[in-house]
């Protein structure tokens, strides 16, 4: 019987050492979370939050061991490190003060835009969004935090690899006057992500934290659909000045949007608003307007919930070709009456935002 490929895989980890202390980083016990789903192997590195900085040479050998075994497709490693309370110390609890969390201390204002479920055009309204927002003068980040299905690549037209000159820091791809960030940058497009929580979480630590961002007025989170371990994640380490949600119109989809605005709610972070995506068509050809989803139900919603309303995107053909073609509507046709609506938008996150990053975010501590 042939020897499991998981088992080939911890053997070749066996040959790779930890600098610090010589041992293999098998025997140390800092491999975890192996997972292998077809070929295609994924396994977290354990190191203390000192080591990260330094562990970088490591974690790639590990990754180009692993990828030259028979049978494996990719493989992708992550480094994850837990924070520990110093000892005879009690960790602070929600909502009692402390630090604020430390990643992306140096941007202005943090903002997530997140939806409920997939499919409501969540990514391409955070990408016009960021490029409007860089357009009315701010420096301007834009993270994609969708680990299992990363789309920036795709919606900004950026190929290639983001660079370290240092072997530390990776340097933000720059599209548009934008500084850009995704997983996809550094994972083949059709190399499916097959990680767990624990993984996932380190995978986004490292995007914010050991990318060199620079000094940022405000930076444009591209949230994954739904409540789940990014979310939480990205609540817990990040001070956001706030969380905008983004829905179509119909019922289902705004229950969705509901749960999503709730889950901000509970870990106190502002809701900046609603979008109401898709919220109608207008025929190219006679000019007839049709509510194809319904109209007006994300309005009524935020008003009901208590939250702003941002305003109304159309379903347009110019909005879905710019977001396929790597050209999106802001930057194509920045003078267009389909960019000014998510001009129009900006004006009104920003104010918000800033108002917002100028309180003191809530402070949300793991032991």
């Amino acid at each position: 019987m042939s020897e499991r490929l998981e088992d080939r895989v911890i053997a070749a980890l066996r040959t790779v050492r930890d600098p610090a202390s010589g041992e293999d980083i098998v025997s140390r016990g800092m491999v975890s979370g192996l997972i292998n789903k077809d070929g295609n192997v994924g396994f977290s590195i354990e190191v203390t939050p000192e080591q990260g900085p330094h562990m970088e040479p490591v974690r790639k050998a590990a990754e180009d061991t692993v990828a030259a075994l028979d049978g494996v497709l990719s493989v992708t490693a992550v480094l994850t490190a837990e924070r520990q309370a110093p000892p005879q110390q009690q960790a602070p609890q929600q909502g009692q003060g402390g630090q604020k969390p430390k990643l992306l201390e140096n941007v202005g204002a943090v903002i997530a835009v997140a939806s409920g479920k997939g499919g409501v055009g969540k990514s391409t309204t955070a990408v016009n969004l960021a490029l409007a927002l860089a357009q009315s003068g701010l420096r301007t980040g834009l993270m994609d935090a969708d680990i299992y299905g990363p789309s920036l690549p795709l919606m900004m037209g950026i190929e290639g690899k983001p660079e370290s000159p240092d072997g530390e820091k990776l340097l933000p791809i720059e599209r548009y006057g934008l500084k850009c960030m995704s997983i996809g940058f550094m994972v083949p497009s059709d190399t499916p992500m097959i990680w767990r929580g624990p993984m996932v979480m380190g995978a986004l630590e490292q995007l914010m934290g050991d990318t060199d961002w620079g000094e940022l007025d405000i930076m444009v989170i591209d949230m994954p659909p739904g409540t789940g371990d990014a979310q939480l994640t990205i609540a817990q380490r990040v001070a956001l000045a706030g969380a905008i949600i983004v829905s179509t119109p119909q019922d289902l989809a705004l229950l969705d949007a509901i749960k999503g605005l709730n889950m901000f709610h509970k870990v106190e972070v502002p809701i900046l608003g609603i979008i109401e995506n898709m919220s109608y068509f207008l025929c190219p050809h006679c000019g007839e307007r049709s509510d194809i989803f319904t109209h007006g139900g994300a309005e009524t919603t935020a008003h009901r919930m208590g939250v702003d309303f941002l305003g109304s995107v159309p379903l347009e053909m110019a909005i879905r070709e710019g977001s396929d073609s790597g050209k999106p509507i802001v930057a194509a046709a920045p003078d267009s009456p389909h960019a000014a609506v998510y001009h129009g938008i900006a004006r009104m996150v920003r104010d918000s935002a800033f108002a917002a990053a100028e309180k003191s975010g809530p402070q949300i501590i793991i032991e």
